[in-house]
């Protein structure tokens, strides 16, 4: 049996001691093949999405709040050429950006308690928190970036795990808590922060952990991810200076695992980090679609039901979904009005897929989704809870479809093998770069995109991981509009 190299820890350590010892002591020589390969390709994945996301008016929000705020030149303001701003700050956008198409990737479990689909995104907040961070700490070769993100990944990933379901059952967003400890985790080890420190950094990420799920649907759910970049960012540079916090702020009847996830699982404590590495087994899910996770398995089958029957939008009278609690409360807008709604809706997704073909950047936008033809197709699609299906269980992401067509025939279809995406079906590397393409298309020309790609796939031979923050940054080209409304807001008046 092979030993776990990071469990061989005092009976009496607390989890934020042993968080801390992982972050400390894992070496870029621990990794194994598969974690890097996997983590390569979930660096690349994320980077096209910091630029599609880096056009989202929320994003553009943000990033003109920034600038205008001001402060030291440590980092590259997304969407703003060359101009810096302090790297915490950096991270607030960049963090918002990867999110901000719900295009990111989802961590995946096995245990039958884990509602599917509803744990964490576990890449944008240590991607994001890293990015900013090593343009602050200067040269960080490739390799020791790759690892700083692996990390907070794994960190990430286990406390999500390891909390119980009522995490996000009761309505915290664990991609913003727990993934402000991601964050922090992947900051602290690009720091070289000593194990202290790092318990302190845990305590101050837990007390700004933060985000609700009634804001799904809305600009502040990626909102949600910014600011867990950027409390990541900001935990580590006070650690560094010797702020303080309770050093044990993950354990006790006070702490992160108690007060917002009702405990932990005590059965997996003992798993310990790094063993498996998470992003290996039970493994992560890289979305082909921009939207919800629980979505993906229901447009995947629409797509092969039209394209096997040749349906055409005109033929069909009515269409009706079946699926169980766990994927129709969550995605949860009967009929979309705006492209943020249609990620939690199961009619805009099919009514895309029913009408294009196809579910991407272009169909995830308000002129796409508020067109008459969506907002048709919506309306003649329904969704029922079926109790027989939700028996079977919450550990896969079921559902049936019949469509009705106008000459009185039903075709049915359902959901009968692993989502594409998944890690029993995940997507080959050329169509992570065809997604990572469409991602930056209008925004990155094909020269500056094939420099992302090329520099992500061979992320462990960089000097300097700075580059990766200068390849997905688009020259910024202000309108006369974005002048006008900078020279608003800067006017009194404009109070």
């Amino acid at each position: 049996m092979v030993k776990n190299p990071y469990a061989d820890i005092p009976e009496n350590m607390s989890q934020t001691e042993a968080a801390a010892d992982f972050v400390q002591s894992v070496k870029f020589a621990d990794l194994p093949e598969q974690v890097t390969r996997i983590g390569t390709r979930c660096i690349l994945d994320g980077l096209g999405l910091l630029v599609a996301g880096s056009d989202e008016r929320c994003v553009q929000i943000l990033a003109e709040q920034v600038r205008m705020q001001g402060g030291r030149r440590e980092a590259l303001l997304l969407g703003w050429g060359k101009t810096k701003v302090p790297a915490a700050l950096a991270a607030r956008v960049l963090g918002t950006a990867g999110h901000a198409h719900d295009w990111d990737d989802s961590q995946v479990s096995k245990d039958p308690k884990h509602v599917y689909g509803l744990l964490t995104h576990p890449t944008t907040a240590p991607l994001a928190a890293a990015l900013a961070a090593s343009q602050l700490l200067g040269q960080i070769p490739g390799r020791d970036f790759l690892l700083a993100f692996l990390a907070g990944f794994e960190v990430e990933c286990k406390i999500s795990e390891w909390m119980l379901p009522e995490h996000y059952m009761r309505g915290f967003h664990s991609t913003g808590t727990v993934g402000t400890l991601g964050a922090f985790a992947a900051v602290a080890k690009l720091m070289n922060l000593e194990a202290n420190q790092i318990r302190n950094g845990f305590g101050m990420a837990a007390s700004m952990a933060s985000g609700i799920r009634v804001n799904f649907g809305t600009m502040t759910k990626p909102l949600h991810v910014g600011r867990a970049a950027e409390n990541g960012v900001t935990a580590a540079l006070l650690a560094a200076r010797g702020f303080t916090a309770d050093q044990n702020a993950l354990d006790g009847p006070w702490g992160f695992f108690a007060v917002q996830g009702g405990g932990v699982d005590t059965k997996k404590l003992d798993q310990g980090f790094g063993f498996p590495w998470s992003i290996v087994e039970p493994g992560v899910s890289i979305k082909p679609y921009p939207c919800g996770v629980l979505t993906h398995p229901s447009m995947d089958l629409m797509l092969k039901m039209v394209t096997e029957n040749d349906i055409k939008p005109e033929q069909i009278e009515s269409i009706t979904l079946f699926a169980g609690s766990n994927i129709l409360n969550p995605i949860r807008y009967p009929i979309a009005s705006n492209h943020l709604q249609a990620k939690f809706s199961l009619p805009a997704g099919l009514a895309m897929i029913i009408l294009c073909r196809r579910a991407g950047k272009y169909e995830f936008s308000d002129s796409f989704v508020q067109s008459l033809a969506m907002q048709d197709m919506q309306r003649k699609i329904k969704t029922i809870h079926d109790s027989e299906m939700e028996k079977h269980g919450f550990d896969r992401m079921r559902s049936k479809i019949t469509i009705r067509l106008k000459d009185g025939r039903d075709i049915f279809g359902q959901t009968d093998k692993p989502y594409r995406g998944g890690p029993e079906n995940p997507l080959t590397d050329d169509e992570l770069v065809d997604k990572v393409c469409s991602c930056c298309q209008g925004i990155l020309d094909s020269s500056r995109q094939q420099q992302l790609i090329e520099c992500s796939w061979n992320i462990q031979d960089l000097e300097d991981a700075r580059t990766l923050a200068e390849c997905i940054q688009p020259e910024k080209k202000k309108t006369k509009k974005q002048d006008i409304h900078h020279a608003r807001i800067r006017s009194p008046k404009a109070f």
